[in-house]
């Protein structure tokens, strides 16, 4: 029973997460736009739209465990993206908090590794996958 709560907990964390992300992309679309421009990104407004509307499809596979494990590595290398590209190396010396952003975000990796190999549990998931 422990393993089951834990594992739904988990789900929640994760859904959690890439939910308020996503609503704070579409509650602040010029914000998040111009974040992704002041990072050299082009077309910053789609970017934005495509992320928020990647970050929904994180947060329904997270709560459904419907291809949990690809959502899981797939949300991984956004993670990972993001690292490099909002809080990178090049960002460290003009704010060592950034450093720590960016370590961050491989602790959430390591956590949707691990998620990515266990799977979404035996309760309450829909048992669909590539993998």
């Amino acid at each position: 029973m422990g393993r089951t709560v834990a594992i739904l907990v988990a789900r929640l964390i994760f859904a959690g997460i890439f939910a308020m992300a996503a609503a704070f992309k579409f509650a602040g679309m010029n914000d998040t736009a111009s974040y992704i421009a002041a990072a050299g990104f082009p077309f910053p407004l789609l970017l934005a739209w495509l992320a928020a509307i990647f970050e929904v499809g994180l947060v329904l596979a997270f709560l459904t465990g419907a291809f949990f494990s690809e959502a899981a590595l797939l949300a991984g290398v956004y993670v990972i993206f993001l690292a490099f590209a909002f809080h990178g190396p090049s960002h460290w010396q003009g704010n060592q908090v950034e450093f720590g952003f960016f370590v961050d975000h491989f602790t959430f990796l390591a956590g949707l590794l691990y998620a990515a190999v266990h799977g979404p549990g035996e309760v309450l998931a829909m048992k669909r996958g590539l993998i």
